[in-house]
């Protein structure tokens, strides 16, 4: 078998890319523990919901949302005409995200990207400050894409908690992705971690059942 088709099967049995074709779950982050999370396919694969419009709200100037999943943040600030690029590590997503008006490119945070340094608002949602498994190397990395004085807007977990963890994604029904590095933190453990990062705590909200945190670089 040939590379190219061994990717092609990869990603068409990779539990991420089938939930994203199908717009739907069930899709679970799972760990070693027995733990699982039911991730949110469906509200991801809408448009913004009232919480997520409480950060397009206040995001300004150019926007980089890091981990854009289907892209519901970045196509909505397109159709307002906002400059805003989504990059993602999944080609479902990229693709999703392009075929409905978002630009996005298929590349991780920690890749050479473009306009780094002059970011002016980044958006880290659904979880993502757990991308890498090491919030603080994160938050590191984003004060470097960031804008002099840029803003970081963060999902927070609910809860009050700051834990590393190997996990991967399943279905339950047969496809599993393979393991990798995950973090969850909630509100003040990233307010902790993000100061020591070069970012300072501006604002902190909550829409619905969602936390929120809002910092300043610099």
């Amino acid at each position: 078998m040939t590379t190219t088709a061994t990717t092609a099967t990869a990603w068409s049995t990779d539990p991420y890319t089938l939930a994203l074709r199908a717009g739907r779950g069930p899709l679970f982050l799972r760990r070693a523990d027995g733990h699982r999370l039911r991730l949110e396919v469906e509200r991801w694969c809408r448009h913004p919901d009232a919480a997520d419009r409480t950060v397009l709200d206040r995001c300004v100037g150019t926007v980089l949302d890091v981990g854009c999943g289907p892209g519901r943040m970045v196509t909505a600030l397109a159709r307002q005409a906002r400059p805003a690029l989504g990059i993602d590590t999944a080609w479902a997503a990229v693709r999703h995200t392009r075929d409905h008006g978002g630009v996005a490119l298929h590349a991780s945070v920690f890749d050479a990207l473009p306009d780094e340094g002059r970011w002016d608002s980044l958006l880290l949602m659904d979880g993502n400050v757990g991308i890498g498994g090491d919030p603080r190397a994160l938050l590191r990395r984003l004060g470097q894409l960031a804008a002099p004085g840029g803003l970081l807007l963060v999902e927070t977990a609910g809860a009050e908690l700051d834990e590393r963890f190997d996990a991967w994604l399943d279905d339950d029904r047969g496809a599993t992705s393979p393991a990798f590095p995950w973090a969850r933190v909630g509100p003040r453990a990233l307010c902790a971690h993000a100061e020591s990062a070069g970012w300072q705590p501006v604002a902190h909200w909550r829409a619905g059942a969602r936390p929120f945190l809002a910092l300043r670089h610099g």
